[in-house]
């Protein structure tokens, strides 16, 4: 689930910046009072996440509303499938559809990507994951949808993990000092990553006694031969430029971990609409 503290910050600000000064069409051509009925519906295949998301838009926008989806998150679903119906006051409705259905779209976008991915390296002992190239304030939406999509996440930010990256070890003077003052400063309980990109460079991060190597931008020779030097001593994390169609060979390499920074910042939004099917006239 999305904490619901900063879901409602996430949709305050989403809301105020589609309407800052009202909506002038709805405000102009629906009555106070107009009741509608409508349908979500999926104009794509693919997998499901941010229902209680986009349900969280409407009641905001109309704390009244009947929202009753027939699917659940990390549901795969049909072009022409009935995702959810949403009953409530027009104008509310209006108000939120468009924001309510990008945060949709958007989430079962990521989602559907992930699933992708995941199927690739079915049957394989290794692991999808996230990165940090999110959109700014939509990280914790974009994460959850990874999960959604049968993958898993990444450090959620610079404060949870400890990852060691080239420009960091260029600072630190080297693999060995940063993986030691690491170790000195952070908690007994948060695991040390390093960025690695050549043979040498993960023996000096095994000799350092890191937990985690990320294998960066490594041709799949050396990631395989990289995997047969750390020897199960650390886990091992792929990245750096994964495809849909290179993946598995990436696993087949024997990494416990790939990282895929597209499922995040390149997503293509899956296709959602809403449809009014009924209206009530205001009364009076």
């Amino acid at each position: 689930m999305i904490d619901r503290f900063h879901l409602d910050k996430v949709i305050a600000l989403a809301l105020e910046e589609d309407m800052p000064l009202g909506d002038i069409t709805t405000d102009s051509l629906v009555l106070p009072g107009t009741r509608a009925r409508g349908v979500l519906a999926a104009k794509a295949d693919g997998v499901l996440a941010g229902l209680d998301v986009a349900r969280r838009v409407f009641e905001i926008m109309d704390p009244g509303v009947d929202f009753h989806p027939f699917f659940r998150d990390g549901d795969r679903i049909h072009r022409g499938d009935r995702i959810a119906r949403v009953e409530g006051d027009a104008r509310g409705l209006l108000r939120a559809e468009r924001t309510a259905l990008n945060l949709l779209q958007r989430m079962s976008g990521i989602a559907s990507r992930t699933a992708q991915y995941v199927h690739q390296v079915h049957g394989l002992p290794v692991r999808i994951l996230d990165t940090r190239k999110t959109v700014p304030g939509l990280r914790l939406l974009d994460k959850y949808a990874v999960r959604a999509g049968g993958g898993g996440n990444h450090r959620f930010g610079l404060s949870d993990g400890v990852l060691i990256k080239d420009n960091h070890i260029v600072a630190a003077g080297g693999i060995g000092p940063a993986v030691a003052r690491a170790r000195d400063r952070v908690p007994h309980t948060i695991r040390i990553e390093v960025e690695v990109e050549t043979l040498e460079q993960v023996r000096e991060a095994l000799d350092s006694g890191a937990d985690i190597l990320l294998l960066d931008n490594m041709d799949l020779e050396t990631m395989q031969a990289a995997v047969a030097l750390v020897g199960g001593r650390a886990l091992t994390e792929a990245s750096g430029n994964m495809s849909l169609a290179g993946v598995r060979a990436v696993a087949e390499t024997g990494v416990d971990l790939i990282s895929v920074g597209e499922l995040t910042h390149s997503v293509k939004a899956f296709d959602v609409s809403l449809r009014f099917q009924a209206l009530d006239s205001a009364p009076g």
